[in-house]
């Protein structure tokens, strides 16, 4: 009832957001309307209606960011956006700052915002204009201290990353960047260091998959012993990604995939090694893993458990690799040319043009319409 009365009267009175001035922000709000309603404190009218009119968001996003700021008078708010304007923030760049970090507002922006942007800019690379476009997406970047929290976080990741990397990293936003706290972070690195991984793939995680460096350190020692004991070599670089998939995209995913594989017969050791082998593939989708299995069964007569001794094919596109190669090397054992019990992965996983080398142009002389055959089943793909 609150929210229908208020948001009401700001849709019958709502202006294009103003960011320069608001001398009569709330006055909308506080006049009485025909029809009972329930009135919301005069001091939240006023931050409501400032909101919608000076800061462009909804009527249920200036309800939702009120309870987080309050005042009454335009005159620190005003200042903020015109700041914020003069540093190059699009009225719906400022529209989604304010949204995500309403207090933003009653700040002092030229101790609480500039240095911190003024840092992006100059430590990544990145310039300003990309700056504040990703700070607006992400505006908790902004809450961090930058003594405490921020400039420790990009000097430690420069140095095991690099510059280039660090941009990127920072493009990627929060996750990536906001949510590196040092003090997690480096016994974390320390630990994989103490066991012997690679400096090569540390990096390597902290670019891919940062997130899972946030994880408390007992957290952390827990998921790498679990890894160990799953038969993972701290040496090898699948020992990095079974952490990610074990923690960083979370057991249920690897318990969905771990059903679907057992549906199709997979035994727990079958699913063990396809999952040392390659550890992305308790990632993938169940519509992912169903089609190509369904192919290998009903299309090439295969068991589905010969995928677990290459499951990376899982991976390769089904209509653009797999059936086409597969059609054309199906023919070939039709026709005596390779043999019957062809290899899945020595026909899907070299480079195309070792695959026309090695199955096609070599067989141009007793099946002609091989090539024919191997264009169409691509072709299928762009017609659709």
């Amino acid at each position: 009832m609150l929210l229908r009365s208020i948001v009401s009267r700001i849709h019958r009175n709502q202006r294009p957001a103003n960011f320069c001035s608001l001398k009569n922000a709330g006055s909308s709000l506080s006049t009485p309307d025909s029809g009972p309603s329930i009135q919301n404190p005069p001091e939240k009218e006023y931050v409501i209606s400032y909101l919608v009119s000076s800061c462009g968001l909804s009527p249920e996003d200036a309800i939702s960011a009120s309870k987080k700021v309050n005042f009454d008078s335009p005159n620190k708010p005003n200042s903020v956006l015109n700041f914020l304007q003069k540093q190059g923030f699009s009225k719906s760049q400022i529209a989604d700052l304010v949204r995500g970090r309403p207090h933003f507002l009653l700040s002092n922006p030229e101790k609480s915002i500039l240095p911190k942007i003024q840092f992006f800019s100059r430590f990544t690379g990145v310039s300003q204009n990309d700056v504040v476009a990703i700070v607006s997406r992400h505006p908790s970047l902004l809450a961090r201290s930058l003594e405490n929290r921020l400039a420790p976080s990009c000097e430690y990741l420069k140095d095991i990353i690099g510059t280039q990397k660090l941009e990127s990293l920072f493009r990627r936003g929060l996750w990536a960047f906001g949510n590196f706290d040092p003090k997690i972070v480096i016994p974390n690195v320390d630990f994989l260091r103490e066991i012997g991984v690679r400096s090569s793939f540390i990096e390597f995680a902290l670019y891919q998959y940062p997130e899972i460096f946030c994880l408390n350190h007992n957290e952390f020692r827990e998921v790498v012993e679990e890894v160990k004991q799953m038969g993972f070599d701290p040496l090898k670089s699948t020992f990095v990604l079974a952490i990610h998939v074990r923690k960083g995209k979370g057991m249920a995913l690897y318990d969905r995939c771990y059903d679907v594989y057992s549906k199709w017969g997979w035994s727990r050791d079958d699913i063990l090694m396809a999952f040392r082998k390659h550890p992305n593939c308790m990632i993938w989708s169940e519509k992912k893993i169903t089609t190509v299995l369904e192919f290998v069964v009903n299309e090439l007569g295969r068991n589905a458990r010969s995928v677990a001794k290459c499951p990376y094919i899982i991976f390769y596109n089904m209509e653009r690799r797999i059936v086409p190669r597969c059609s054309v090397v199906h023919l070939l054992s039709t026709n005596g040319l390779v043999k019957k019990n062809w290899s899945l992965s020595t026909v899907l996983c070299p480079a195309e043009k070792v695959f026309l080398n090695r199955y096609v142009t070599r067989f141009k002389e007793e099946l002609p319409e091989l090539y024919d055959i191997y264009l169409s089943k691509k072709a299928k793909v762009v017609e659709a």
